[in-house]
Protein backbone atom coordinates (compact mmCIF):
# COMPACT_ATOMS: atom_id res chain seq x y z
CA UNK A 1 0.00 0.00 0.00
CA UNK A 2 1.54 3.27 -0.74
CA UNK A 3 1.86 6.21 1.70
CA UNK A 4 -0.65 9.39 1.05
CA UNK A 5 0.94 12.68 0.16
CA UNK A 6 0.40 15.32 3.30
CA UNK A 7 0.18 18.85 3.04
CA UNK A 8 2.64 20.30 5.46
CA UNK A 9 2.23 24.03 4.51
CA UNK A 10 -1.47 22.85 5.66
CA UNK A 11 -0.87 21.55 8.37
CA UNK A 12 2.91 20.91 9.64
CA UNK A 13 1.88 18.70 12.32
CA UNK A 14 -0.57 16.43 10.20
CA UNK A 15 2.26 13.71 8.55
CA UNK A 16 3.98 13.37 11.92
CA UNK A 17 1.30 12.36 14.57
CA UNK A 18 0.51 8.84 13.03
CA UNK A 19 -1.75 9.89 10.16
CA UNK A 20 0.25 6.48 8.29
CA UNK A 21 -1.37 3.74 9.36
CA UNK A 22 0.75 1.46 11.49
CA UNK A 23 1.63 -1.61 9.31
CA UNK A 24 1.70 -3.84 12.53
CA UNK A 25 0.34 -4.39 16.21
CA UNK A 26 3.72 -3.74 17.56
CA UNK A 27 3.73 -0.28 18.85
CA UNK A 28 6.65 0.45 17.78
CA UNK A 29 7.16 -1.29 14.25
CA UNK A 30 5.27 -0.44 11.50
CA UNK A 31 4.77 2.99 9.88
CA UNK A 32 2.78 5.06 12.75
CA UNK A 33 3.98 8.88 12.69
CA UNK A 34 6.30 8.20 9.37
CA UNK A 35 6.26 10.98 6.84
CA UNK A 36 6.73 10.20 3.48
CA UNK A 37 9.55 11.90 1.47
CA UNK A 38 7.47 13.09 -1.37
CA UNK A 39 5.42 15.11 0.71
CA UNK A 40 8.57 17.58 1.63
CA UNK A 41 7.95 19.39 -1.74
CA UNK A 42 4.60 19.63 -1.63
CA UNK A 43 3.34 23.41 -1.32
CA UNK A 44 4.64 26.86 -2.39
CA UNK A 45 6.27 28.16 0.51
CA UNK A 46 10.42 28.67 0.86
CA UNK A 47 10.93 25.72 2.69
CA UNK A 48 9.00 23.53 -0.36
CA UNK A 49 10.99 25.59 -3.21
CA UNK A 50 14.06 25.21 -1.38
CA UNK A 51 13.27 21.20 -0.87
CA UNK A 52 11.98 20.91 -4.84
CA UNK A 53 15.70 22.61 -5.29
CA UNK A 54 17.58 20.01 -3.51
CA UNK A 55 15.28 16.88 -4.94
CA UNK A 56 17.04 18.32 -8.08
CA UNK A 57 20.29 18.35 -7.25
CA UNK A 58 20.14 14.62 -5.28
CA UNK A 59 20.52 16.29 -1.68
CA UNK A 60 18.70 14.74 0.94
CA UNK A 61 15.42 16.03 1.96
CA UNK A 62 14.47 14.41 5.09
CA UNK A 63 15.69 16.37 8.29
CA UNK A 64 14.04 14.47 11.97
CA UNK A 65 10.96 13.61 10.64
CA UNK A 66 10.37 9.29 10.64
CA UNK A 67 11.69 7.14 8.23
CA UNK A 68 8.95 5.22 6.53
CA UNK A 69 9.83 1.72 6.18
CA UNK A 70 9.41 1.98 2.65
CA UNK A 71 12.43 4.29 1.79
CA UNK A 72 14.82 2.20 4.47
CA UNK A 73 16.83 1.77 1.51
CA UNK A 74 20.21 0.85 3.73
CA UNK A 75 20.00 -2.91 3.47
CA UNK A 76 21.77 -6.46 3.71
CA UNK A 77 25.43 -6.70 4.74
CA UNK A 78 26.37 -3.34 3.41
CA UNK A 79 24.29 -1.69 5.80
CA UNK A 80 26.03 -3.48 8.70
CA UNK A 81 29.73 -2.38 6.84
CA UNK A 82 28.21 1.33 6.31
CA UNK A 83 27.48 1.65 9.83
CA UNK A 84 30.91 -0.07 10.77
CA UNK A 85 32.90 2.12 8.59
CA UNK A 86 31.44 5.28 9.23
CA UNK A 87 32.69 5.13 12.70
CA UNK A 88 35.85 3.60 11.52
CA UNK A 89 36.55 6.50 9.21
CA UNK A 90 35.30 8.60 11.78
CA UNK A 91 37.78 7.43 13.84
CA UNK A 92 40.55 6.70 11.90
CA UNK A 93 42.25 10.19 11.91
CA UNK A 94 44.43 12.87 13.79
CA UNK A 95 42.37 14.03 16.20
CA UNK A 96 42.36 10.71 18.02
CA UNK A 97 46.21 10.68 17.80
CA UNK A 98 45.98 13.84 19.96
CA UNK A 99 43.84 12.24 22.52
CA UNK A 100 46.87 10.26 23.06
CA UNK A 101 49.90 12.62 22.73
CA UNK A 102 47.71 14.37 25.86
CA UNK A 103 49.08 11.59 28.29
CA UNK A 104 52.47 12.57 28.50
CA UNK A 105 52.38 16.10 27.95
CA UNK A 106 49.37 17.28 29.19
CA UNK A 107 49.30 14.73 32.15
CA UNK A 108 52.59 13.24 32.33
CA UNK A 109 51.91 9.99 32.79
CA UNK A 110 53.95 6.72 31.79
CA UNK A 111 53.17 4.40 29.36
CA UNK A 112 51.99 1.49 30.75
CA UNK A 113 49.51 3.42 32.73
CA UNK A 114 48.26 5.72 29.99
CA UNK A 115 47.62 2.96 27.52
CA UNK A 116 45.60 0.62 30.55
CA UNK A 117 43.78 3.59 31.11
CA UNK A 118 42.81 4.38 27.77
CA UNK A 119 41.70 0.66 27.13
CA UNK A 120 39.42 0.88 29.70
CA UNK A 121 37.58 3.98 29.33
CA UNK A 122 37.40 3.88 25.89
CA UNK A 123 35.95 0.72 26.42
CA UNK A 124 33.29 2.44 28.71
CA UNK A 125 32.61 5.26 26.44
CA UNK A 126 31.37 3.40 23.70
CA UNK A 127 29.10 1.23 24.94
CA UNK A 128 26.27 3.99 24.38
CA UNK A 129 27.20 4.54 21.01
CA UNK A 130 26.52 0.86 19.98
CA UNK A 131 23.33 0.69 22.03
CA UNK A 132 21.60 3.32 20.59
CA UNK A 133 22.73 2.84 17.35
CA UNK A 134 20.34 -0.54 17.29
CA UNK A 135 17.33 1.92 17.54
CA UNK A 136 17.98 3.74 14.42
CA UNK A 137 16.13 0.71 12.45
CA UNK A 138 13.97 -0.33 15.39
CA UNK A 139 12.11 3.31 15.26
CA UNK A 140 13.14 5.04 12.07
CA UNK A 141 13.97 8.24 14.39
CA UNK A 142 17.16 10.39 14.88
CA UNK A 143 19.05 10.01 18.15
CA UNK A 144 17.59 13.86 19.40
CA UNK A 145 13.68 12.99 18.71
CA UNK A 146 14.59 9.64 20.23
CA UNK A 147 15.51 11.75 23.95
CA UNK A 148 12.04 13.52 23.37
CA UNK A 149 11.03 10.02 24.85
CA UNK A 150 13.17 10.13 27.79
CA UNK A 151 13.30 14.00 28.45
CA UNK A 152 9.89 15.15 26.72
CA UNK A 153 9.29 17.33 24.30
CA UNK A 154 10.60 20.52 26.38
CA UNK A 155 13.81 18.72 28.03
CA UNK A 156 14.91 17.49 24.74
CA UNK A 157 15.23 21.23 23.51
CA UNK A 158 17.77 21.43 26.40
CA UNK A 159 19.53 18.40 25.35
CA UNK A 160 19.74 19.96 21.69
CA UNK A 161 20.95 23.15 22.62
CA UNK A 162 24.33 20.91 24.68
CA UNK A 163 24.09 19.28 21.44
CA UNK A 164 24.86 21.34 19.04
CA UNK A 165 27.12 22.97 21.48
CA UNK A 166 28.76 19.89 21.04
CA UNK A 167 28.79 19.56 17.35
CA UNK A 168 30.00 23.00 16.23
CA UNK A 169 32.83 22.54 18.97
CA UNK A 170 33.85 19.02 18.17
CA UNK A 171 34.31 20.19 14.61
CA UNK A 172 36.25 23.67 15.57
CA UNK A 173 38.41 21.30 17.64
CA UNK A 174 39.39 18.81 14.51
CA UNK A 175 39.37 21.67 11.85
CA UNK A 176 42.18 23.22 14.03
CA UNK A 177 44.40 19.46 14.06
CA UNK A 178 44.33 19.78 10.51
CA UNK A 179 45.07 23.13 10.24
CA UNK A 180 48.16 22.06 12.30
CA UNK A 181 49.51 19.46 10.12
CA UNK A 182 49.02 21.51 6.83
CA UNK A 183 50.71 24.20 8.36
CA UNK A 184 53.55 21.67 9.16
CA UNK A 185 53.70 20.40 6.00
CA UNK A 186 53.90 24.09 4.95
CA UNK A 187 54.45 27.04 7.31
CA UNK A 188 53.58 29.63 4.56
CA UNK A 189 49.81 28.65 4.90
CA UNK A 190 48.58 30.32 8.26
CA UNK A 191 46.15 28.41 10.89
CA UNK A 192 43.29 30.09 9.50
CA UNK A 193 43.53 29.37 5.69
CA UNK A 194 43.44 25.27 6.72
CA UNK A 195 40.84 25.57 8.97
CA UNK A 196 38.55 26.99 5.85
CA UNK A 197 40.01 24.50 3.35
CA UNK A 198 38.95 21.61 5.91
CA UNK A 199 35.86 23.25 6.55
CA UNK A 200 34.68 23.88 2.88
CA UNK A 201 35.53 20.27 1.91
CA UNK A 202 33.35 18.72 4.78
CA UNK A 203 30.33 20.78 4.09
CA UNK A 204 30.68 19.63 0.25
CA UNK A 205 29.96 16.09 1.23
CA UNK A 206 27.78 16.59 4.57
CA UNK A 207 25.62 19.30 2.21
CA UNK A 208 24.02 15.58 0.25
CA UNK A 209 23.28 13.78 3.33
CA UNK A 210 23.49 10.63 4.27
CA UNK A 211 24.13 8.53 1.42
CA UNK A 212 26.92 10.15 0.52
CA UNK A 213 28.13 10.56 3.76
CA UNK A 214 28.38 6.86 4.28
CA UNK A 215 29.48 6.35 0.71
CA UNK A 216 32.51 8.49 1.84
CA UNK A 217 33.05 6.75 5.09
CA UNK A 218 33.33 3.84 3.72
CA UNK A 219 36.34 4.21 2.17
CA UNK A 220 38.21 7.47 3.42
CA UNK A 221 39.70 5.09 6.80
CA UNK A 222 41.60 3.03 3.87
CA UNK A 223 44.39 5.82 3.35
CA UNK A 224 44.86 7.25 6.58
CA UNK A 225 45.09 4.08 8.26
CA UNK A 226 48.52 3.10 5.43
CA UNK A 227 49.95 6.46 6.48
CA UNK A 228 49.37 5.70 10.27
CA UNK A 229 51.18 2.35 9.11
CA UNK A 230 53.70 4.02 7.86
CA UNK A 231 54.19 6.20 11.00
CA UNK A 232 54.24 2.98 13.10
CA UNK A 233 57.36 1.39 10.92
CA UNK A 234 58.98 4.49 10.55
CA UNK A 235 59.08 5.44 14.37
CA UNK A 236 59.83 2.14 15.66
CA UNK A 237 63.15 1.82 13.07
CA UNK A 238 64.58 4.97 14.81
CA UNK A 239 64.45 3.49 18.39
CA UNK A 240 63.54 6.85 20.09
CA UNK A 241 60.57 5.05 22.11
CA UNK A 242 61.11 5.55 25.44
CA UNK A 243 59.46 3.46 28.27
CA UNK A 244 57.99 6.05 30.69
CA UNK A 245 57.73 4.73 34.10
CA UNK A 246 54.33 4.30 36.09
CA UNK A 247 54.04 6.57 38.84
CA UNK A 248 52.14 5.58 42.03
CA UNK A 249 50.46 8.17 44.81
CA UNK A 250 47.30 10.63 44.84
CA UNK A 251 49.35 12.43 41.89
CA UNK A 252 49.14 9.16 39.54
CA UNK A 253 45.53 8.82 40.53
CA UNK A 254 44.70 11.87 39.78
CA UNK A 255 46.44 12.46 36.54
CA UNK A 256 44.88 9.00 35.64
CA UNK A 257 41.45 10.06 36.57
CA UNK A 258 42.03 13.34 34.27
CA UNK A 259 43.14 11.21 31.37
CA UNK A 260 40.38 8.78 31.63
CA UNK A 261 37.75 12.13 31.88
CA UNK A 262 39.50 12.99 28.49
CA UNK A 263 39.36 9.53 26.50
CA UNK A 264 36.01 8.78 27.66
CA UNK A 265 34.46 12.18 26.58
CA UNK A 266 36.24 11.80 22.93
CA UNK A 267 34.90 8.33 23.01
CA UNK A 268 30.97 8.72 24.01
CA UNK A 269 30.86 11.92 22.28
CA UNK A 270 29.76 10.02 19.21
CA UNK A 271 26.22 9.10 21.76
CA UNK A 272 24.18 11.81 21.02
CA UNK A 273 23.80 11.09 17.06
CA UNK A 274 24.24 7.63 17.19
CA UNK A 275 20.99 6.72 16.05
CA UNK A 276 21.43 9.00 13.07
CA UNK A 277 23.06 6.45 11.15
CA UNK A 278 20.82 3.97 11.44
CA UNK A 279 17.67 5.37 10.37
CA UNK A 280 17.39 4.30 7.20
CA UNK A 281 18.05 0.32 8.06
CA UNK A 282 14.98 -1.97 7.76
CA UNK A 283 13.35 -2.55 11.48
CA UNK A 284 13.90 -6.54 10.76
CA UNK A 285 17.82 -5.59 10.76
CA UNK A 286 19.28 -7.24 13.81
CA UNK A 287 19.77 -5.10 17.03
CA UNK A 288 23.18 -7.57 17.82
CA UNK A 289 24.53 -7.68 14.68
CA UNK A 290 24.37 -3.13 14.45
CA UNK A 291 25.42 -3.03 18.51
CA UNK A 292 28.57 -5.47 17.27
CA UNK A 293 29.69 -4.28 13.91
CA UNK A 294 29.13 -0.51 15.66
CA UNK A 295 31.66 -1.67 18.51
CA UNK A 296 34.23 -3.07 16.33
CA UNK A 297 34.55 0.30 13.97
CA UNK A 298 34.72 2.51 17.08
CA UNK A 299 37.15 0.59 19.33
CA UNK A 300 39.83 -0.40 16.59
CA UNK A 301 40.81 3.31 15.53
CA UNK A 302 40.34 4.36 18.50
CA UNK A 303 42.72 2.02 20.66
CA UNK A 304 44.83 1.96 17.24
CA UNK A 305 45.55 5.87 17.13
CA UNK A 306 45.99 6.67 20.51
CA UNK A 307 48.13 3.45 21.65
CA UNK A 308 50.26 5.18 18.61
CA UNK A 309 49.83 8.66 20.31
CA UNK A 310 50.84 8.11 23.65
CA UNK A 311 53.99 5.89 21.89
CA UNK A 312 55.07 8.76 20.36
CA UNK A 313 54.94 11.31 22.35
CA UNK A 314 57.07 9.38 25.05
CA UNK A 315 59.96 10.49 22.38
CA UNK A 316 59.13 13.79 23.47
CA UNK A 317 61.17 13.18 26.89
CA UNK A 318 64.47 12.06 25.33
CA UNK A 319 67.22 14.31 26.58
CA UNK A 320 69.31 16.09 24.10
CA UNK A 321 70.08 19.36 22.71
CA UNK A 322 68.17 19.12 19.74
CA UNK A 323 64.76 16.72 20.47
CA UNK A 324 63.18 17.21 17.27
CA UNK A 325 59.82 15.65 18.54
CA UNK A 326 59.51 18.16 21.11
CA UNK A 327 60.48 21.22 19.05
CA UNK A 328 57.64 19.79 16.25
CA UNK A 329 55.28 19.79 19.52
CA UNK A 330 55.81 23.03 20.50
CA UNK A 331 55.87 24.29 17.03
CA UNK A 332 52.78 22.65 15.86
CA UNK A 333 51.26 20.10 18.13
CA UNK A 334 50.15 16.74 17.33
CA UNK A 335 51.08 18.02 13.67
CA UNK A 336 54.54 18.94 14.50
CA UNK A 337 54.98 15.92 16.43
CA UNK A 338 54.09 13.61 13.41
CA UNK A 339 55.99 15.91 11.23
CA UNK A 340 59.07 15.12 13.48
CA UNK A 341 58.17 11.54 12.72
CA UNK A 342 57.52 11.73 8.54
CA UNK A 343 58.62 14.98 7.39
CA UNK A 344 62.57 14.17 8.99
CA UNK A 345 62.73 10.98 7.90
CA UNK A 346 60.87 10.71 4.87
CA UNK A 347 61.21 14.09 3.26
CA UNK A 348 58.65 15.11 0.65
CA UNK A 349 56.64 11.67 0.73
CA UNK A 350 56.14 12.35 4.67
CA UNK A 351 54.88 15.75 3.66
CA UNK A 352 52.17 13.94 1.63
CA UNK A 353 51.64 12.02 4.07
CA UNK A 354 51.09 14.65 6.08
CA UNK A 355 48.59 16.19 4.01
CA UNK A 356 46.29 12.96 3.88
CA UNK A 357 45.86 12.79 7.44
CA UNK A 358 45.17 16.62 7.69
CA UNK A 359 42.42 15.94 5.30
CA UNK A 360 41.06 12.79 7.23
CA UNK A 361 39.64 15.21 9.93
CA UNK A 362 37.04 15.67 7.05
CA UNK A 363 36.11 11.89 8.09
CA UNK A 364 35.82 12.84 11.22
CA UNK A 365 33.57 16.16 10.56
CA UNK A 366 31.27 14.54 8.70
CA UNK A 367 29.21 13.04 11.76
CA UNK A 368 29.18 16.17 13.61
CA UNK A 369 28.20 18.46 10.74
CA UNK A 370 25.65 16.37 9.21
CA UNK A 371 24.03 15.85 12.68
CA UNK A 372 23.65 19.05 13.55
CA UNK A 373 21.70 20.34 11.28
CA UNK A 374 19.14 17.41 12.61
CA UNK A 375 19.54 18.66 16.30
CA UNK A 376 18.60 22.25 15.35
CA UNK A 377 15.32 20.72 13.72
CA UNK A 378 14.71 19.87 17.36
CA UNK A 379 13.98 23.12 18.72
CA UNK A 380 10.70 23.37 17.49
CA UNK A 381 8.50 23.98 14.52
CA UNK A 382 10.02 26.74 12.81
CA UNK A 383 13.65 25.72 12.64
CA UNK A 384 12.28 22.47 11.33
CA UNK A 385 10.36 23.97 8.70
CA UNK A 386 14.00 25.27 7.52
CA UNK A 387 15.76 22.17 5.72
CA UNK A 388 18.56 20.67 7.16
CA UNK A 389 21.06 21.34 4.49
CA UNK A 390 20.47 25.20 5.12
CA UNK A 391 21.24 24.80 8.63
CA UNK A 392 24.79 22.50 7.55
CA UNK A 393 25.52 25.85 5.96
CA UNK A 394 25.19 27.89 9.07
CA UNK A 395 26.58 25.37 11.52
CA UNK A 396 29.94 25.82 8.94
CA UNK A 397 29.94 29.22 9.49
CA UNK A 398 29.45 29.54 13.21
CA UNK A 399 32.84 26.55 13.96
CA UNK A 400 34.90 28.26 11.29
CA UNK A 401 34.51 31.72 13.64
CA UNK A 402 35.08 29.79 16.90
CA UNK A 403 38.21 27.31 15.30
CA UNK A 404 40.52 30.51 14.08
CA UNK A 405 40.66 32.12 16.93
CA UNK A 406 41.13 29.26 19.27
CA UNK A 407 44.18 28.04 16.72
CA UNK A 408 46.65 29.16 19.53
CA UNK A 409 45.13 27.56 22.20
CA UNK A 410 44.37 24.36 20.17
CA UNK A 411 45.89 21.63 23.71
CA UNK A 412 43.78 23.82 26.61
CA UNK A 413 40.89 24.06 23.92
CA UNK A 414 41.20 20.07 23.47
CA UNK A 415 41.37 19.03 26.95
CA UNK A 416 38.58 21.30 28.40
CA UNK A 417 36.21 20.72 25.22
CA UNK A 418 36.73 16.58 25.70
CA UNK A 419 36.05 17.11 29.54
CA UNK A 420 32.59 19.04 28.43
CA UNK A 421 31.54 16.48 26.50
CA UNK A 422 31.93 13.87 28.72
CA UNK A 423 30.39 15.60 31.59
CA UNK A 424 27.23 16.29 29.75
CA UNK A 425 26.52 12.90 27.75
CA UNK A 426 27.42 11.23 30.96
CA UNK A 427 24.12 12.88 32.66
CA UNK A 428 22.34 11.88 29.29
CA UNK A 429 23.60 8.48 29.12
CA UNK A 430 22.96 8.05 32.74
CA UNK A 431 18.64 9.91 32.71
CA UNK A 432 18.05 7.78 29.23
CA UNK A 433 19.47 4.30 30.01
CA UNK A 434 17.68 4.87 33.63
CA UNK A 435 14.38 5.55 31.80
CA UNK A 436 14.80 3.01 29.42
CA UNK A 437 15.93 0.20 31.26
CA UNK A 438 13.63 0.39 34.57
CA UNK A 439 10.61 2.45 33.78
CA UNK A 440 9.75 1.48 29.67
CA UNK A 441 11.50 -1.55 30.58
CA UNK A 442 12.66 -2.06 27.13
CA UNK A 443 11.69 -1.24 23.43
CA UNK A 444 7.91 -2.50 24.97
CA UNK A 445 7.86 0.48 26.60
CA UNK A 446 7.83 2.95 23.62
CA UNK A 447 5.03 4.02 21.37
CA UNK A 448 6.34 5.74 18.20
CA UNK A 449 3.73 7.89 17.14
CA UNK A 450 4.19 9.63 19.87
CA UNK A 451 7.73 10.56 19.37
CA UNK A 452 5.60 14.44 17.61
CA UNK A 453 2.92 14.82 20.25
CA UNK A 454 3.63 16.51 23.27
CA UNK A 455 1.00 15.62 25.19
CA UNK A 456 1.81 12.32 25.35
CA UNK A 457 5.52 12.69 25.83
CA UNK A 458 7.01 12.56 29.54
CA UNK A 459 6.25 16.75 30.37
CA UNK A 460 9.90 17.00 31.32
CA UNK A 461 10.03 17.77 34.97
CA UNK A 462 11.87 14.86 36.07
CA UNK A 463 14.55 14.66 33.59
CA UNK A 464 15.18 18.85 33.63
CA UNK A 465 15.62 18.18 37.37
CA UNK A 466 17.42 15.13 37.40
CA UNK A 467 19.57 16.77 34.57
CA UNK A 468 20.33 19.41 37.15
CA UNK A 469 21.42 17.30 39.83
CA UNK A 470 23.85 15.69 37.62
CA UNK A 471 25.36 18.94 36.96
CA UNK A 472 25.56 19.42 40.65
CA UNK A 473 27.48 15.75 40.59
CA UNK A 474 29.78 16.84 37.72
CA UNK A 475 30.63 20.45 39.59
CA UNK A 476 31.88 18.86 42.81
CA UNK A 477 33.71 16.41 41.07
CA UNK A 478 35.35 18.33 37.67
CA UNK A 479 39.10 19.32 37.61
CA UNK A 480 40.00 22.34 35.37
CA UNK A 481 42.83 25.02 35.99
CA UNK A 482 39.93 27.38 36.21
CA UNK A 483 37.91 25.51 38.68
CA UNK A 484 38.68 22.45 41.33
CA UNK A 485 35.52 20.78 42.84
CA UNK A 486 35.73 19.38 46.69
CA UNK A 487 35.38 16.14 45.63
CA UNK A 488 37.78 16.35 42.39
CA UNK A 489 40.55 17.77 45.16
CA UNK A 490 40.42 14.47 47.40
CA UNK A 491 40.96 12.24 44.19
CA UNK A 492 44.17 13.17 43.09
CA UNK A 493 47.64 15.52 44.70
CA UNK A 494 47.16 19.30 44.94
CA UNK A 495 46.19 21.52 43.35
CA UNK A 496 44.26 19.94 40.91
CA UNK A 497 43.40 16.64 42.43
CA UNK A 498 41.81 14.33 39.57
CA UNK A 499 38.57 14.62 37.60
CA UNK A 500 35.87 12.46 38.30
CA UNK A 501 32.92 14.81 36.70
CA UNK A 502 31.60 12.28 34.37
CA UNK A 503 31.20 9.00 36.78
CA UNK A 504 29.38 11.77 39.66
CA UNK A 505 27.14 13.43 37.09
CA UNK A 506 26.02 9.95 36.06
CA UNK A 507 25.63 8.76 39.01
CA UNK A 508 23.96 11.86 40.61
CA UNK A 509 21.48 12.45 37.23
CA UNK A 510 20.47 8.32 37.14
CA UNK A 511 19.93 8.11 40.97
CA UNK A 512 17.52 11.54 41.01
CA UNK A 513 15.90 10.13 38.07
CA UNK A 514 15.37 7.01 39.47
CA UNK A 515 13.19 8.60 42.27
CA UNK A 516 11.90 11.78 40.32
CA UNK A 517 10.52 9.84 37.72
CA UNK A 518 7.83 7.35 39.58
CA UNK A 519 6.87 11.02 40.76
CA UNK A 520 5.62 12.23 37.53
CA UNK A 521 4.03 9.27 36.61
CA UNK A 522 2.25 9.64 39.31
CA UNK A 523 0.51 12.98 38.60
CA UNK A 524 1.08 13.21 35.11
CA UNK A 525 0.26 9.78 34.07
CA UNK A 526 2.77 9.72 31.00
Amino acid sequence: MSSPVYDLEKNPKEAGEGSIPSESHNPYYGNEGAVPGESFEVGNSFYAKAQRFAGKLKIEQRGIERVPEDERTDTGFKALLNVSTMWLSANMVVSSFAIGVLAKTLFYLGFADAILVCLFFNLIGILPVCFFSTFGPVFGLRQMVLSRFWFGWWGAKLIAVFNVLACIGWSSVNSIVGAQLINTVNSDVPGYAGIIIIAILTFAITLFGYKIVHAYEFWSWIPTFIVFLIVVGVFGHTGDFVNLKWESGTSELGSCLSFAATVYGFATGWTSYAADYTVYQPSSQSRVKVFFWTFAGLIIPLLFTEFLGIAIATATSINDGDNIYQAGYTASGSGGLLGAVLVTHLGTFGKFCLVLLALSIIANNCPNLYSVGLTVQVFGRWTQRIPRFIWTGVATACYIAIAIPGYSHFEDVLENFMNFIGYWLAIYEGISLCDHFVFKRGLQGYVVGDYDKPENLPPSFAAVIAFCFGVAGMVTGMSQTWFVGPIARHAGAPPFGGDCGSELGFAFGFVMYLILRPIELKYFKR
